[in-house]
């Protein structure tokens, strides 16, 4: 036993002192906290919802904590037992940003465009609930290699939105201006080269530190406007449906296919999880861990979509905190709930947050997005392309990209199918799962033996 957690200081059943705790604690939520808030800030930020801005980020950080709690516990089923942090995923941003500007488009208001997007968050949930029962026998369609061409597609079509902000952000009056370039590039360059840092805590806090330094820059040469803090409650209240529930079955089947994929990337990162903790990756608890954290991200994205706020997955940067620490305590799993409720629970934290400029927003997330595209490429690389998976990936992805380029092209289709098909990421994950169903297999060659198919040399009979 003592062999087997070597690499360990503490592991997944120690119960290490407070300090121990609020060490690790601090750094899962250093990791984390720029993820769990960015798509909040991003979405706001695009269909117009500056108003409500503060409180959305308040619940997305107190549903993070809750969740976090869930899964690291284990309640009965649900939960994986694990120091699994959840916070509002990146995935759905593109999907999300589709059903919002349809509302905002026939003249909805701010509320009707949440109504919207936390009831499709709170149905899309039940698929992934639905799914967790039966993730082992859906390999058949979802395969590395249908999960690596969504995951790309996620990136690319996310691209869009940090290149819009590094610029200036939608509708800006100085948009593509040589100030909003030169800091968006600037805080790109400053993430770059700290996350190519041989040093564990600098490429841990690379993206804050670009984001506190272009913030700062700006305070100092022009100002930042905190005057929207005054007219902020002391606390946030979490209440549940704040902005009532609607739900629209044309713009749910994005949602829907993207909790899926999501579900498998969970697994994925619970996988290395379990590795990084010295727990089993094979077997009936590795197996019920799965189950369990897939079930846990789809009940916290019910509560999400209860207590307004985006769909909820299983970050996987902070496996590598587990791996730097040498800390894989549960007790420490506990503590980042903790902390992520307390801050959720006031509202200045979220309308500090609020006044990051733009270009400082959009010069990280471009960053994170493309990475999220890499992420899909090197699972792709992985998966040893043939003839048959090459054409498959490049039709899902030509779809994809070519529903990003020229939406257009989709203006005669029945409105239900254009509103499916004009997600980049649902065009991609429904061409690849086709052809991956219906495209013939490369016929299987047995290798000959090596004294049969090596050619004879001169003297050998």
């Amino acid at each position: 036993m003592q062999e087997k957690h070597q690499d360990l200081l503490y592991s997944l059943h120690d119960k290490p002192n407070a300090v121990a705790c609020l060490t690790a604690a601090f750094q899962h939520m250093l990791a984390s906290f720029i993820g769990v808030i960015t798509p909040t800030l991003i979405i706001s930020a695009t269909l117009g919802l500056t108003e409500h801005t503060a409180y959305l980020i308040c619940m997305a950080l107190f549903v993070s904590g809750v969740g976090t709690f869930i899964q690291t516990k284990k309640i009965g089923p649900v939960g994986s037992g694990l120091v699994a942090i959840q916070g509002t995923s990146f995935a759905f941003i593109s999907a999300l940003l589709l059903a919002g500007m349809k509302v905002k488009n026939e003249g909805g208001s701010s509320e009707e465009i949440l109504s919207l997007l936390f009831g499709l968050t709170l149905a899309g949930a039940l698929v992934e609930v639905v799914f967790s029962l039966f993730v082992t026998q859906l390999k058949r369609i979802i395969t590395p290699l249908t999960t690596g061409i969504v995951i790309t597609a996620i990136g690319l079509s996310l691209i869009n939105v940090g290149m819009t902000d590094l610029a200036g952000g939608f509708n800006a009056e100085s948009f593509a201006s040589l100030d909003n370039l030169g800091l968006g590039v600037s805080v790109l360059l400053i993430i770059v080269f700290l996350n190519a840092s041989n040093n564990h805590w600098v490429r841990l806090s690379a993206i804050f530190v670009g984001m506190t330094v272009g913030t700062g820059y700006v305070w100092v040469t022009k100002g930042l406007d905190f005057s929207h803090l005054t007219t902020l409650p002391a606390i946030a209240i979490p209440q549940p449906f704040a902005f009532g529930i609607s739900f629209d079955i044309t713009l749910f089947l994005p949602i829907a296919l993207i909790y899926l994929f999501t579900a498998i990337e969970t697994a994925g990162d619970l996988t290395a999880n379990s590795l990084f903790c010295k727990e089993p990756v094979s077997g009936p608890l590795y197996l019920s861990r799965i189950k369990g954290g897939i079930l846990g991200d789809g009940l916290n994205s019910m509560i999400a979509g209860a207590f307004n706020t985006f769909p909820n997955t299983t970050f996987g940067q902070n496996n590598g905190v587990i791996q730097l620490t040498g800390i894989a305590s549960r007790k420490v799993g506990f503590f980042v709930a903790g902390m992520f409720v307390f801050v959720g629970l006031f509202p200045a934290v979220g309308g500090v947050l609020q006044a990051i400029p733009k270009p400082v927003l959009g010069g990280a997330t471009l960053v994170m997005f493309a990475m999220v595209a890499v992420g899909g490429l090197k699972l792709l690389a992985s998966y040893a392309l043939d003839r048959r998976s090459s054409l498959i990936t490049a039709c899902a992805l030509g779809m994809s990209i070519g529903v990003m380029m020229v939406p257009s092209a989709l203006s005669q289709l029945p409105t239900w199918l254009e509103n499916v098909l004009l997600s980049p990421v649902t065009s991609a994950g429904l061409t690849a799962i086709i052809l991956d169903l219906t495209l013939p297999s490369a016929p299987q060659t047995i290798p000959q033996k090596a004294s049969e198919s090596a050619p004879k040399t001169q003297g050998e009979v």
